[in-house]
């Protein structure tokens, strides 16, 4: 077929899931025609199932989707609870501690995928995206150095081509159009691990406020995570290192009990619990989450945006984060182009900057995090170091794992609504939180930083008073760009 035949679009996806559907979204949202191609028929099921903040409360809300979020009744996460590093008990943080995080926005969901994504895929055919499902895309077409369509089989077999002047790679980590960006994939030395995992129903829950938290518990051989998706089902993975992969293989249900049976806490956790054995959660699945990044994530006509520009280890819940972000960023550079404000090169290449930015902050954060040998204070020194934040150390910690790290105020949930009155509202959420969880979380909840709240407070008060935005965003980088107001788009920003 002649490409002059093919249907032509603004922006052509590959993967309907979050980072996909975020970005065509985000693009048909600004008016622009939006073709997304997923080989898939939805729901199905995926894996990343615990979100943060700043994909609830930030893209969500961009988007158009936390009511819906809200009604779909996914279980409430206030933050996390770790068995990890050098002490023996629990620990415990909570959203609700960073001012960017706290009030309405101090909470995530547990997620069941397939109903998650959905929501969202469902989103952006209703804000006029052309989705069609069960095609698989088989290569993309150039014309020199650009990328200009895509070819795909769609659902009847029928190989068709359509033109494009974008087109963006969101088919996760086994994408096969990566490459046309020309760059590789850069696998990390230190994060080579095989994750295997199930799903149980009636296992214990953390006591109540934390009855929704995910808990992630290091054991001899790894890591296991126990994340609370409905009141009776619960999933629960091992994540062990390349070299000890040994231990997964042979018969999948056993390698996963006998591991659990080496995790007092998540053993104890299941002690009452049964696994599930039919339909879609009847299956052990064993995943590769070796981290890695690409050398480049975009060319002329072509982005890379989720899993098939970068993994990194999933302790975090970053993921979906990621993923979000990812199609947020490329949205505001692709729609910036359209619109003829901002040139190409300079629009990639803040998202490309941003985009590494944030991976850059989970791995060289979990690479000090992998030290067992430090406990809670010391991981949120690290967060305080590698994020370079003006806070203090467990807000700092708070907003990495919150995916609010980058500044970016459209994640924080806080642009120009966000009142002096729900930052007092995150003042006593605070003290409420201090008082429930007692002496287990008094490292979290100090005296000054419920002072800094308030300040914060005080300063909304004034810059409301004098007129002037809520959230001053700089440049990240200099000479860098800023979101325009709506968050859908780069502005130069004003000297």
């Amino acid at each position: 077929m002649n490409t002059s035949t093919a249907e032509q679009f603004d922006l052509v996806v590959v993967g309907g899931g979050p980072s996909g559907a975020t970005l065509a979204a985000l693009v048909a949202m600004r008016g622009h025609r939006v073709m997304l191609l997923e080989k898939e028929r939805f729901p199905r099921y995926q894996i990343g199932e615990s979100l943060l903040p700043a994909t609830v409360h930030g893209v969500g809300k961009l988007l158009g989707v936390t009511e819906e979020l809200e009604k779909a009744s996914f279980t409430k996460k206030l933050g996390g609870t770790f068995r990890w590093g050098s002490k023996p008990e629990p620990w415990t943080f909570t959203f609700a501690i960073s001012q960017k995080l706290a009030g309405p926005t101090s909470h995530a969901y547990q997620v069941e995928r397939m109903k998650f994504d959905k929501i969202l895929l469902d989103n952006a055919r209703r804000v006029g995206v052309d989705v069609r499902e069960e095609c698989s895309v088989n290569d993309v077409i150039k014309a020199g150095d650009r990328v200009t369509g895509l070819r795909y089989t769609d659902a009847d077999g029928i190989v068709r081509e359509v033109s494009a002047t974008f087109v963006a790679d969101a088919s996760g980590n086994r994408s096969r159009l990566h490459k046309n960006t020309g760059g590789k994939r850069v696998y990390s030395e230190f994060f080579q691990n095989v994750a295997l995992f199930g799903y149980f129903e009636g296992g214990k829950r953390l006591p109540a406020p934390r009855s929704g938290n995910i808990l992630s518990a290091a054991f001899d051989d790894g890591w296991f995570w126990y994340i609370p998706l409905t009141e009776k089902l619960t999933s629960v993975g091992a994540v062990v290192a390349r070299e000890r992969a040994d231990q997964i293989q042979g018969d999948p249900e056993k390698a996963l009990l006998k591991l659990i049976d080496r995790c007092p806490e998540v053993r104890d956790m299941l002690s009452e619990a049964r696994r599930v054995t039919e339909g879609t959660y009847g299956e052990i699945r064993v995943r590769k989450d070796y981290s890695y990044c690409g050398t480049a994530f975009w060319s002329p006509g072509m982005v890379l945006v989720g899993d098939a520009a970068c993994f990194v280890d999933p302790v975090f819940s970053s993921g979906v984060h990621l993923a979000t972000y990812s199609g947020l960023l490329a949205a505001r550079s692709i729609n910036s182009v359209l619109a003829g404000e901002i040139d190409e090169k300079r629009s990639f290449e803040e998202f490309e900057q941003r985009y590494r930015r944030e991976y850059g902050l989970f791995y060289e954060f979990l690479v000090g995090f992998y030290d067992m040998h430090h406990d809670e204070e010391s991981y949120f020194w690290k967060a305080k170091k590698v994020t370079k934040a003006n806070t203090s150390d467990i807000e700092a910690f708070v907003e990495l794992v919150g995916g609010a790290a980058s500044g970016d105020s459209s994640l924080a949930g806080m642009r120009l609504e966000q009142t002096a009155g729900q930052l007092a509202a995150a003042v006593d959420s605070v003290g409420v939180e201090a008082r429930r969880d007692g002496e287990q979380n008094a490292p979290l909840f100090r005296s000054a930083i419920v002072g800094e709240v308030m300040q914060e407070s005080a300063r909304v008060q004034a810059r409301a008073a004098l007129g002037h935005a809520l959230n001053d965003e700089d440049p990240l980088f200099s000479g860098g760009l800023v979101p325009s107001g709506d968050g859908m788009a780069w502005v130069v920003p004003a000297v």
